[in-house]
């Protein structure tokens, strides 16, 4: 087997995201052979041993790609020290380790993913990869055209302009629970980035509430046939798509 980068081989085996193995090779807590390894470094997995934390690395485990229906109030980590409910624990992962590619803030509900993938949830996350984020948005007081207008050419926040992709008056999908009363008006709302909590900044930006929050679709996948707290596994080609293409 050929060498390759130790986070890849780490991200492989499912012990972490690729960026979580890099903080591991970067904190000295991954050795080649007896020797720290340094950012950068490469290994064949066939003919080094590699350990993290002292413990040889195991081989890469069978991946596993999740959708799920994350319920509000429900954390989008893998644990929690404070004992909260986190989204991992709503799925039988099989003995698997599991952690979310990608997040959404506690209140927020809706689509998520959830893998042993960390190369897979890198490509997932990537701009350049082009995973275009979707959002139904209770919003209140209901926007006039002009303020989403505001929001489509853009806006300063704190870590920079950002803006949505596109906005329209409509109602969130049949397997979003609804509420019997409602204050504001529902959107369907797109951003490329998806920086931590994007959309509610953007529209507190323009002094907007956003009541409810609910990713509908990461890229093709959308909430079709999940109902809040319910999962299933990706299919091959729906998994190759997330991959997406990078952009030049």
């Amino acid at each position: 087997m050929a060498s390759e980068r130790l986070q890849k081989l780490i991200a492989r085996a499912g012990l972490a995201s690729r960026r979580k193995a890099e903080q591991l090779i970067a904190d000295g807590r991954v050795s080649v052979n007896g020797v720290r390894a340094e950012l950068g470094a490469s290994a064949d997995p066939a003919r080094d041993r590699i350990e993290v934390d002292g413990r040889p690395l195991a081989a890469a485990a069978a991946s596993v790609h999740l959708a799920i229906h994350k319920p509000r109030g429900y954390l989008s980590s893998a644990r929690d020290e404070r004992g909260r409910r986190s989204v991992v624990a709503l799925v039988d992962a099989g003995g698997q380790r599991l952690w979310p590619a990608g997040r959404l803030d506690v209140e927020s509900e809706g689509l998520m993913l959830l893998t042993n993938d960390g190369e897979w949830a890198n490509r997932v996350l990537h701009p350049r990869y082009g995973n275009e984020r979707e959002y139904a948005a209770l919003v209140a007081p209901a926007p006039t055209r002009q303020m989403l207008q505001r929001l489509l050419n853009g806006v300063e926040l704190e870590d920079g302009r950002a803006k949505l992709d596109s906005a329209n008056y409509l109602p969130p999908p049949p397997e979003v629970n609804r509420e019997r009363v409602e204050t504001g008006a529902w959107l369907r709302v797109r951003i490329g980035e998806g920086r931590k909590r994007e959309v509610r900044r953007l529209f507190a930006a323009i002094d907007l509430r956003v009541e409810r929050l609910v990713r509908t679709r990461v890229g093709a996948l959308t909430l079709a046939g999940l109902r809040e707290g319910q999962s299933r596994r990706l299919r091959p080609a729906e998994v190759a798509a997330l991959m997406g293409s990078a952009r030049r």
